[in-house]
C-alpha cells in the first residue's frame, strides 16, 4: 500500500456522503479520518463524499442511529472502516467494508484493534 497523508478530525463536522449523487444525506461522525484531502469542501464546509474511516461513540440516545441508520448510510456512501464504540460495554465493533458488505468483528477493552484504514496504527 503506498503512504498516505491522512488527517483526523471531531465533531462537529459535516460529511456530505454522496454528494456525488445527488444525495443529501449529511452526518457528523464524532471521528472522521480523511486520506484524500481533495474531499474537503474548500469553503470550509465539511467534508464531500465518504470519508476513509469514521468512529461513532455510542450514547443512551444515539444507539439506533449509530447501529441501523448511520451504518447503512455509510456503507452505501463507502465508508471503508467505520467503528462503533460502546464505552457502557468497553467494546468496539469495528465494521470493514468488503464488496459492498460489512464484515463486523468486535473487540473488548483490553484488545488491541487494528486499523485497515491506517497501516501499522
Amino acid at each position: 500500500m503506498e503512504d498516505r497523508c491522512c488527517e483526523a478530525f471531531i465533531a462537529p463536522l459535516d460529511a456530505r456522503l454522496n454528494a456525488d449523487k445527488r444525495d443529501d444525506t449529511v452526518v457528523q461522525p464524532d471521528i472522521i479520518i480523511l486520506c484524500d484531502k481533495n474531499k474537503l469542501d474548500p469553503k470550509d464546509r465539511g467534508i464531500i463524499g465518504a470519508p476513509d474511516m469514521v468512529i461513532e461513540v455510542l450514547s443512551p440516545s444515539s444507539g439506533y442511529l449509530d447501529r441501523v441508520l448511520k451504518h447503512k448510510k455509510y456503507g452505501e456512501a463507502g465508508v471503508k472502516e467505520y467503528w462503533i464504540v460502546d464505552p457502557d460495554k468497553k467494546i468496539v465493533d469495528v465494521n470493514i467494508l468488503e464488496n459492498s458488505k460489512y464484515y463486523v468483528r468486535s473487540y473488548g477493552n483490553d484488545d488491541k484493534i487494528p486499523v485497515q484504514t491506517l497501516q501499522g496504527f
